[in-house]
């Protein structure tokens, strides 16, 4: 195996959860732009079985999309943008907060984004909400770590080209818009994202007074997952007993030059600490380091 594949199956090996959210996302938005391309299908409905419909009983006829909206997108500006904002904003979440607590408010956003949007539209006359379709996009899941942020630390100071502003100024900012937005023609959207934005602003005051609202859907989520996983036809019969070196073996990592290895060692104390070393190869780099 050349060093090209060893460093693309690194990239894809060492991917944080959302940068594989950000894939996911990626890939269903080619899927819907394929089947609309070769079925010749009407803009907007080639991901149909992941949209939220705004009926009630549309929903319980399919309650996964309370979820799978968040991952649907037809427009690739609406896409752009809304993974751009994720890329930014999560590596900003995990230097500060673990993995679970992340997707804790990512998730818990996308749901309250959901529930926002279906109370609005089961509660307001029919007359008035004809004009508005099913709901995609991950921008409410979005909205509530940005608001999380703001709210969690509203005095840091963020670089914004030539100037610095205070987190909340932009939070207070982003809900204007979404509330200006109502007016607009993107009415269900800019909903769902006031709904994600008061899950976010929500879990940051509790958080700050020692309470973590994510704990609950937290156990359901992992006990979900514990299902699958004693469901599993996969078994682990023996652990693999040879030493590692950053993550290949002595072979594979021996054929690697020079410069190559101590980028692998650098790359795994960045990720988990020095630490995490093995007795190899921290010798490996202190012997590096004398030459």
């Amino acid at each position: 195996m050349t060093s090209l594949n060893y460093d693309i199956q690194e990239k894809l090996k060492n991917l944080n959860v959302f940068e594989k959210i950000i894939g996911v996302n990626i890939i269903i938005y080619a899927i819907g732009f394929i089947l609309r391309i070769t079925q010749n299908l009407p803009k907007g409905t080639s991901l149909s079985w992941l949209e939220l419909p705004k009926d009630f009983f549309d929903v319980l006829v399919k309650p996964w999309s309370i979820f799978t909206y968040g991952f649907a997108h037809y427009d690739f500006i609406h896409i752009l943008f809304n993974l751009l904002w994720l890329y930014f904003i999560s590596r900003i979440i995990l230097n500060l907060f673990n993995v679970k607590q992340a997707l804790n408010i990512y998730f818990l956003g996308i749901l309250a984004g959901a529930l926002s949007y279906l109370l609005v539209y089961n509660i307001l006359p029919n007359e008035s909400t004809k004009a508005i379709g099913s709901l995609v996009g991950a921008s409410a899941g979005i909205r509530a770590l940005l608001i999380f942020l703001c709210a969690y630390m509203p005095n840091r100071d963020v670089s914004l080209l030539t100037f610095k502003i205070k987190l909340w100024y932009i939070g207070a900012a982003i809900v204007a818009i979404d509330i200006l937005g109502l007016l607009g023609g993107n009415q269900g959207g800019n909903v769902a994202h006031l709904g994600g934005s008061l899950l976010g602003y929500l879990y940051a005051t509790q958080l700050l007074k020692g309470k973590d609202i994510g704990k609950g859907f937290e156990r359901f989520m992992d006990s979900i997952s514990s299902i699958f996983k004693r469901n599993s036809p996969l078994k682990t019969v023996h652990k693999n007993k040879k030493k590692t070196f950053a993550g290949h073996t002595k072979t594979d990592f021996s054929e690697f030059n020079k410069q190559k290895r101590i980028d692998l060692i650098l790359d795994k104390i960045s990720k988990s600490g020095y630490e995490s070393l093995t007795k190899e190869e921290k010798a490996f780099l202190f012997k590096a380091g004398k030459d």
